[in-house]
């Protein structure tokens, strides 16, 4: 019989743990949170605050959670000691509590490890701890915070009768920040502006630096930056702005009359350091820009790389790599790259509010065959753990050399400048490439004379400021300090769930829901809305983590403080739906469709589970007109009740429609394809699919369907489907 119980957070690390344990372990997972607050008290909030203290109150979190705690103390019972290795985080630490409770646990042990290996896994069980308090009162407040702010705040956006559902706490700064940043855009007012250029026979281009006062500017110093939210994105250059047409011409001019003399030319090597591995929030940068992940697929794919052993735990803030994997990568590169073998191991600086005690997101084992995996992963699995790996490498490796060329040459009194950028040695860019394009001048000496072989100008117009990809959004919240690792991606999922954000060629913007939302608030809790805000209560549950406050007081006190009286002043705030900026109607519905009780316009509310993704609702008081679009009659209807829609189905219809069984091939599997006859759109139709039905859920008969046109059977995968002597139909055996 098995002595010891280990119970981790996600199922897909069981059998990978069951085999590194042998037979002597039960594994078990808890399938995440088991339990959450109640939803009794008031406001349905599930804890009481009395003072300085708070009583909560827990219930499983659905049936599936009940079913799991009966199973863990079934396996509880089993076996002599209970050792608890959730996910090494504060939410693992908090559902590792939780366990606790629901188990009747005295005093489990607790044990943390960041890769699922032999080795760490085994190095964790040998130095168990207890469960740190701290970590579990800040995930505690959390919890409580959230659900505070949700269930006091959300109300007051139901009232405006929009179909705004929800109020966050970090979603709702999130949200601002969209909203803000759409409103920029609206209000901005484009300008004309030239740019002026010379091209010299040479063999290079200046663009227009100024005029010569009393000497030649120094150039402003660049500081190269690591952005993980762009890839490839060398910006066209121009020269200093030219606000007028006739100041363009001038310039031109002058530059045609005088002679072309280069007064500085510069040249220098300068090192480009290589970028730290991975923390969460440059993995959901990067694989948005390079593989166009949503941050929310990126966790899910990383998660499934964890469980299979492939990378280090992937919710992590610190850029911390441990000496072994150090070493590992320079024997790597010694034997692969020498070239590019450091000369002492790189060190990155984390964040002040990172979590030492973990690592960067990196693949646990640096010379694992990649043959291997391009068979054993799925494709986007692949290219994520190979984008983790090339940036885990690239982080040891040596800077990259660029050569960076100056020159200004003066015409007159006119500055021309241009630069020039070549990589003498990538380096670490060998792995991770983020450099410019190699800009070649030619050779080139001070004091030089040049011949001017043009001179033009290209009209150009300011541009707005552009709206947030889910990388940079990510980037933004980081940087402003809303939410943590775990969060980014959640929150943003929710925003495009409640329809108050959508994806527009590949960049969010608010809807008009989210728009109404967002300035509703703006009025009702604006300290809510500012980053600075929400920011110092991440700061504050930080602070509660490390063991600087406790916890029951901080949410008590911030309660009692602001959130009590920020209340009572948001309900005064008028609930009537306000025009907003970039609406001159309110979204309201072209058509000439009208309440049918009031005569008024019809408001447009967002809803995917809709195929016109809206619906239409009365927002001047009649609050049960809701229209939905009717593809049948081609206009907008009130929902029916599910018995008159069974009385409007005929006997015929309500029969399954006959399928027919061919004597043509499935080009995949070779059974017999079957005629499928459909209704769409009020038309009668048939396609020919594979006969068998287990097949045909298989992601390799996804595009066997010929569709009947007036040539004949015609697929767009398969083509035309040729039909020769003694191909016919006969009816399949055993449909009616």
């Amino acid at each position: 019989m098995a002595k010891r119980l280990l119970v981790v957070e996600s199922p897909g690390k069981v059998k990978k743990l069951s085999q590194i344990l042998g037979a002597d372990w039960i594994v078990r997972a808890s399938c995440g949170h088991i339990r959450e607050l109640s939803n009794d008290g008031e406001d349905s909030l599930g804890f009481t605050m009395d003072g300085s203290s708070v009583q909560c109150r827990y219930i499983p979190r659905d049936q599936r959670a009940k079913e799991t705690i009966q199973k863990l103390k079934d396996a509880v019972r089993q076996v002599n000691e209970v050792i608890l290795a959730t996910d090494p985080d504060r939410e693992g630490e908090t559902i590792a509590w939780h366990l606790k409770e629901a188990l009747n646990l005295k005093d489990p042990k607790r044990v943390v490890y960041t890769e699922i290996t032999e080795s760490a896994v085994r190095a964790a069980i040998s130095h168990p701890r207890k469960l740190d308090v701290n970590l579990v009162g800040a995930g505690l407040c959390r919890d409580c915070l959230d659900k505070l702010v949700g269930y006091k705040g959300s109300p007051l956006v139901w009232a405006l009768n929009n179909g705004a559902k929800s109020v966050g706490r970090v979603q709702s700064a999130t949200l601002h920040l969209i909203c803000r940043r759409e409103r920029e855009i609206v209000a901005f007012v484009p300008q004309d502006y030239w740019s002026v250029w010379v091209d010299y026979a040479e063999g290079f281009r200046g663009f227009y630096k100024g005029i010569l006062c009393d000497g030649v500017e120094e150039p402003k110093s660049e500081t190269e930056v690591n952005d993980d939210t762009t890839y490839k994105s060398n910006e066209s250059l121009e020269s200093t702005r030219v606000l007028s047409e006739a100041e363009a011409n001038r310039l031109v001019e002058e530059a045609k009359k005088h002679p072309h003399q280069i007064i500085k030319y510069e040249g220098k090597i300068t090192s480009r350091q290589p970028p730290p591995p991975f923390i969460t929030s440059t993995l959901q940068q990067a694989a948005g820009s390079r593989l166009k992940f949503a941050p929310e697929k990126t966790m899910q794919i990383a998660q499934k790389l964890y469980e299979a052993g492939l990378i280090t735990y992937m919710r992590t803030d610190s850029v911390m790599l441990s000496p072994e994997f150090c070493d590992s990568v320079r024997k790597w590169l010694e034997e692969n790259d020498p070239e590019n073998v450091p000369p002492k191991t790189t060190r990155h600086k984390s964040s002040k509010t990172a979590q030492e005690a973990h690592e960067a997101v990196r693949p646990t084992d640096v010379f694992r065959p990649s043959a291997h995996l391009r068979i054993e992963l799925s494709t986007d699995e692949f290219n994520l753990y190979v984008l983790i790996w090339k940036r885990a490498v690239a982080s040891l490796c040596r800077p990259a050399q660029l050569r960076k060329t100056l020159v200004i040459t003066q015409s007159g009194q006119i500055l021309w400048q241009a630069r020039g950028q070549v990589v003498e040695f990538f380096g670490y860019a060998k792995y991770w490439l983020n450099l410019s394009k190699d800009a070649l001048l030619p050779n080139l000496q001070q004091g030089q004379m040049l011949s001017l072989a043009d001179s033009g100008h290209e009209k150009k117009q300011t541009q707005p400021p552009p709206r947030y990809s889910e990388p940079k959004l990510v980037q933004l919240m980081e940087r402003k300090g809303i939410g943590r690792p775990s969060t980014y991606s959640p929150t943003i999922a929710t925003l495009k769930k409640r329809g108050y954000v959508e994806l527009m060629k590949d960049n969010l913007k608010p809807t008009v829901l989210g728009l109404e939302v967002d300035e509703f608030l703006q009025k009702a809790l604006p300290d809510l809305l500012e980053t600075e805000f929400t920011a110092k209560m991440e700061d504050a549950l930080d602070a509660i983590a490390s063991g600087k406050q406790p916890w029951q007081q901080y949410l008590t006190n911030w309660n009692q403080s602001y959130f009590v009286p920020a209340l009572a002043k948001a309900k005064t705030v008028p609930v009537a739906v306000s025009k907003v900026s970039n609406s001159s109607d309110r979204n309201f519905d072209k058509s000439r469709t009208r309440c049918p009780q009031c005569n008024n316009h019809l408001v447009k509310i967002p809803s995917s589970k809709v195929k016109k993704k809206y619906f239409l609702k009365c927002v001047s008081g009649c609050e049960n007109v809701v229209l939905f679009w009717s593809e049948y009659s081609k206009s907008w209807e009130a929902p029916r009740s599910q018995s008159a829609k069974e009385k409007d189905i005929s006997p015929e219809k309500s029969k399954t429609s006959p399928t027919t069984l061919t004597t043509f091939p499935c080009p995949v599997c070779k059974k017999s394809l079957e005629e499928y006859c459909y209704t769409k759109d009020g038309q009668d139709k048939k396609l020919l699919r594979c006969s068998d039905s287990k097949s045909r859920i298989d992601a390799k008969h996804k595009d066997v369907a010929f569709f009947y046109t007036a040539k004949g059977w015609w697929s767009p995968k398969f083509g035309n489907l040729e039909v020769t002597s003694g191909k016919g139909l006969k009816k399949k055996s055993g449909k009616k």
